[in-house]
């Protein structure tokens, strides 16, 4: 096997290059702050996976021209508000012609209102591309419990690749050609976890977070096929599978902001509670709200939590809102 890189030392890039280790010997993981890496390199912890061994045989450092050097497979960890900073970085030692790169962030670029694979493509020009998601908890996947997610490009053979390259006894991969549309479910089902989050802080039941989760993934599909995905990518692994496991797990990130949120708290209390640990759909609300006014596609639910997130909506206000908008069919 040939040399994989992994671009972030975040818990999800450090918990794919443990899986990826598992297949391949030969695996680097890079991180931008070089205490961090010293830490991993020294301690053989990472602060963002804590309580998971890091193998002598994971390859760390912070100069990305050593990470990418000879690296056939390019794995882009960074989060989505930081991934044009990195692959700025990366530019002058990206190999078009040798290096597949594989996309696990999941957002949507604030300022430019753009996906993953359109920053790559406007920072790196034409590349081998694919992107990977679903509902995989780095916490999880790191400890090997047994998860699904696709892989998702235009070239079915960049997404075979990744399937025989990353797939172990407990991390399956799954294919598809629809890039938009596994990008798009795996940004905007942050934004819902934090709605999920909202109503776990007020503690307002089962029922509650069933039709947020039901009327969720409508919504997703809803806007995602306005942007050019499939519909039938919403009911699959990037679409309601972690829609799911965001809006119900203790590990999510975007549902510890809305239950925070829920409580009581304010968006910059939590924010810097959480130091940094990025929250990536507080950054995509703002980013699904521009983009459904640009569509004039309907997105109760986002625009509820983009008004509590910026506007000091209340929450409890935010699900009258929701409760009592005008009646309609299942539909629509």
């Amino acid at each position: 096997m040939n040399k994989i890189t992994v671009l972030g030392d975040g818990g999800w890039g450090t918990a794919l290059a443990l899986t990826i280790l598992k297949n391949n010997p030969d695996v680097t993981l890079w991180g931008a702050f070089e205490e961090n890496v010293e830490t991993i390199r020294r301690m053989r912890i990472n602060r963002f996976l804590p309580g998971v061994p890091i193998p002598p045989e994971l390859k760390v450092t912070s100069s990305i021209e050593e990470a990418v050097d000879h690296a056939e497979i390019v794995v882009l960890a960074s989060p989505s508000q930081y991934m044009r900073g990195t692959l700025n970085m990366f530019k002058e030692y990206f190999d078009p012609e040798h290096q597949l790169l594989v996309n696990v962030a999941k957002g949507i670029e604030t300022d430019s209102l753009k996906c993953m694979h359109q920053i790559c493509t406007e920072v790196l020009g034409k590349a081998m591309y694919a992107t990977l998601s679903g509902p995989s908890h780095a916490e999880e996947v790191s400890r090997g419990i047994p998860t699904a997610v696709v892989a998702a490009s235009s070239e079915k053979e960049y997404a075979k690749t990744i399937q025989k390259t990353f797939m172990t006894a407990d991390f399956r991969i799954y294919t598809t050609s629809d890039v938009v549309g596994v990008e798009l479910g795996g940004a905007l089902k942050n934004v819902l976890a934090i709605a999920a989050g909202i109503l776990d802080g007020m503690k307002l039941g089962d029922n509650s977070k069933a039709a947020l989760i039901t009327r969720g993934i409508a919504e997703m599909a809803r806007l995602g096929v306005a942007l050019g995905g499939k519909r039938e990518t919403f009911a699959g692994l990037s679409g309601i599978g972690d829609l799911i496991v965001t809006c119900m797990s203790r590990h999510s990130r975007n549902r510890h902001v809305g239950e925070e949120l829920g409580r009581g708290k304010k968006l910059d209390q939590i924010t810097a509670e959480m130091g940094m640990v990025v929250a990536e759909g507080v950054k995509t609300a703002i980013s699904a709200h521009m983009l459904a006014a640009r569509k004039q596609c309907e997105t109760p639910i986002i625009n509820e939590v983009f008004q509590v997130l910026y506007n000091d909506l209340s929450p409890r206000d935010a699900v009258v809102d929701l409760m009592t908008r005008s009646a309609r069919d299942e539909e629509d």
